[in-house]
């Protein structure tokens, strides 16, 4: 079965120094036909303003993964990530992929501090498997040339192929797709799969998806994308 869900129906809000598009009910916009899909609770599409973010707020019991579509954005958190001196920046740029769980517990900032570029990046919440486990940070790049034409790994449950890991029953591909570029997965008929296009046109199993729509799937064979322009896809494979 797939079920469309077009950019233009996602909610919306707009703060002035966050505008940001929500794929999944949250903060003041709640559809209970959207309150996520499997284990993905949020997928928020949001652009930050220069010089300004998210002040010190907490979280728990989510693992929360970033990812950055230009710009950059500036983590700092508790358990000394982003630090002054510390052994992790904290900051992430495009190709990047950031993985905090929230655990029992976390409090962090997210800032663009760029004087004239706007951060565009993905907030993407899943649901551990655990909850009260200990809170943790991971962040890394993954380059252009292992995801054009393919998926590649970017966060599993065991952090394989160089994956971040997750504290949930979930991973996560990133593809970029051009003309004559084509893929098809095997899928678990029996796990729900989730694909939401980052940017460009790109067609999967059939549906013409445009920036910003997504495709929900279950109880199908097989994931293909292709007849992709410009593209860039993240794959969602869930409980």
């Amino acid at each position: 079965m797939l079920t469309l869900r077009k950019s233009s129906d996602r909610g919306h809000a707009d703060h002035g120094w966050l505008k940001s598009h929500h794929s999944f009910s949250f903060a003041d916009y709640h559809d209970p036909k959207h309150m996520g899909f499997g284990n993905l609770r949020v997928i928020n599409e949001d652009r930050i303003a220069p010089g300004t973010g998210f002040g010190t707020h907490g979280h728990r019991d989510m693992e929360i993964v970033s990812y950055v579509l230009s710009g950059e954005l500036a983590h700092k958190d508790n358990m000394g990530n982003g630090q002054a001196g510390a052994a992790v920046s904290g900051v992430i740029r495009p190709g990047d992929v950031q993985r905090m769980s929230a655990g029992r517990g976390v409090m962090h900032s997210e800032f663009n501090h760029a004087p004239a570029a706007t951060t565009h990046f993905l907030q993407i919440w899943i649901e551990p498997s655990a909850r009260g486990i200990d809170p943790g940070y991971e962040q890394k790049h993954f380059d252009a040339a292992s995801k054009q034409g393919a998926l590649r790994l970017v966060a599993s449950p065991d952090g394989h192929d160089g994956s971040v890991t997750i504290h949930a029953d979930a991973a996560i591909y990133s593809g970029l797709f051009d003309v004559g570029q084509q893929v098809t997965k095997p899928l678990d008929a029996a796990r729900k799969t989730y694909v939401h296009l980052v940017r460009g046109q790109l067609d999967v199993n059939g549906q013409h998806l445009s920036a910003g729509d997504a495709l929900k799937i279950e109880a199908e064979p097989a994931l293909t994308l292709s007849h992709g322009i410009d593209a860039e896809v993240l794959v969602f494979d869930l409980r």
